[in-house]
C-alpha cells in the first residue's frame, strides 16, 4: 500500500481543526458586536459583523463543503452536475465578498479617522449597511462567469463522476478569467490597502511629531494636538485586521496566478509538484484569515476582550450569567 502524501494527511488534520476553531469563534464576534458597541463606531461594527458572517461563508463553502469533504470522501457530491459548475460560483463569490468588505473596512476607517466632514457623509450605519449589500450582490455576481470555467466527467463509464476543469476553453477566456479574479481579490484590494494604510501611517507619524518654530527655537506641540488614545486604537485596529489579511493571502495570490497560467489543468492532488505543495500552504495561510479574527479584536481592543471574557464565562457557568443578566444569546 502506498504512503499517504503528508500534504494530505496535513490537510485532514488542519482543516478539520480550522472549521473547529473558527466558525464559532466568528459566531462569537457577531453576537458581541451585535448586543456591544466595545467603544467601536456603528458603521465600524456593521463591517466587522458583516465580515464575521462572510468569513464563516467561506470557511462553509471552501473548507467543509469543499476541502474537507474532497480529503475524506472518495467522490464528493459536488462532483456531479449542478453543484460542480455551481462550485466555483459560490467558492469565488464567498471569498471575493470576504475581501472586499476588509477593503470597504480599510476604506471606511481611513475616511473616518482624516476627515470629519466625509465621515458625517459617508460612515453613516445606513451607507454602511447598502455598501455591504452592494459588495455581497456584486461580489458573486462577477463570480458567475466561472460557471463556465467546470464540467462534471463519468469516469470509464462507472457512473462514477469527476469535476475537472474545462481544458478546451478559449485561452482568451481562461487567461482573462484568471486576470480579472485574482485583479479582484488580489492586485486591486492590495493597492487600496497598502496605500490607505500608508496614508494612516503617516498621518499618525507626522502628528506625533510636530514641531513648531518660535525664535528659532523648536518645541513640541502639547500631547492634546495629536492622535488621541481612541483614534489611535482606531487605526491599530484597521492595520491589524487589513495588513494580516494582507500577508496570509500573499502566498495563495503567487501560487495562482502561476497555476491558472502555466499549469492550467493540472492534477492538484499530484503532491510530486511542489507547485501544488506551496499552492495548498498557501490556500490554509488565506483560510487561516477567516477563521482568526476574533483573536486579532481581542488583542488590539481592551473594550471587546473584556466583553468576550464575560460572554465566554457566561457560556461555561450560565447560572452566574443569569444572575449578572449577560445578554440571553450566551445563556445555556
Amino acid at each position: 500500500m502506498m504512503q499517504e502524501h503528508w500534504m494530505k494527511t496535513l490537510k485532514k488534520v488542519f482543516y478539520p481543526l480550522l472549521a473547529i476553531i473558527g466558525i464559532p469563534s466568528n459566531i462569537v464576534t457577531l453576537v458581541v458586536f451585535w448586543q456591544k458597541d466595545c467603544l467601536i463606531s456603528t458603521s465600524s461594527r456593521y463591517h466587522l459583523m458583516a465580515m464575521s458572517v462572510a468569513d464563516t461563508v467561506v470557511l462553509v463553502f471552501l473548507v467543509i463543503v469543499e476541502i474537507i469533504t474532497k480529503s475524506f470522501s472518495v467522490r464528493p457530491f459536488w462532483y456531479k452536475d449542478p453543484w460542480c459548475t455551481l462550485r466555483d460560483v459560490f467558492n469565488y463569490g464567498s471569498v471575493n465578498t470576504s475581501v472586499w468588505l476588509v477593503v470597504s473596512f480599510t476604506a471606511e476607517r481611513f475616511i473616518a479617522i482624516n476627515s470629519f466632514r466625509l465621515k458625517v457623509r459617508l460612515c453613516s450605519p445606513r451607507n454602511t449597511l447598502v455598501a455591504i449589500a452592494m459588495i455581497h450582490i456584486c461580489c458573486y455576481t462577477v463570480a458567475i462567469p466561472h460557471y463556465w470555467s467546470n464540467y462534471s466527467e463519468v469516469v470509464n463509464g462507472t457512473g462514477d463522476a469527476i469535476c475537472k476543469y474545462k481544458a478546451n476553453l478559449p485561452s482568451m477566456y481562461v487567461e482573462g478569467l484568471v486576470w480579472f479574479q485574482t485583479s479582484l481579490t488580489y492586485i486591486i484590494p492590495y493597492i487600496i490597502i497598502f496605500t490607505l494604510n500608508g496614508l494612516s501611517l503617516r498621518q499618525i507619524i507626522l502628528s506625533n511629531k510636530v514641531h513648531c518654530v518660535t525664535r528659532g527655537v523648536l518645541h513640541r506641540v502639547p500631547s492634546g494636538s495629536q492622535f488621541s488614545n481612541q483614534k489611535k486604537k482606531s487605526i491599530l485596529l484597521l492595520l491589524t485586521v487589513s495588513m494580516t489579511f494582507a500577508y496570509l493571502c500573499t502566498t495563495r495570490f503567487i501560487t495562482q496566478i502561476i497555476i491558472k497560467t502555466f499549469y492550467y489543468g493540472i492534477e492538484r492532488q499530484d503532491y510530486s509538484k511542489s507547485i501544488n505543495v506551496v499552492a495548498d500552504i498557501g490556500t490554509m495561510l488565506e483560510m487561516t484569515n477567516t477563521a482568526i479574527n476574533m483573536y486579532l479584536y481581542a488583542c488590539t481592543q481592551s473594550v471587546f476582550r473584556r466583553e468576550l471574557i464575560q460572554y465566554l464565562k457566561a457560556i461555561v457557568h450560565p447560572c452566574r450569567a443569569k444572575r449578572k443578566n449577560v445578554p440571553v444569546a450566551f445563556q445555556v
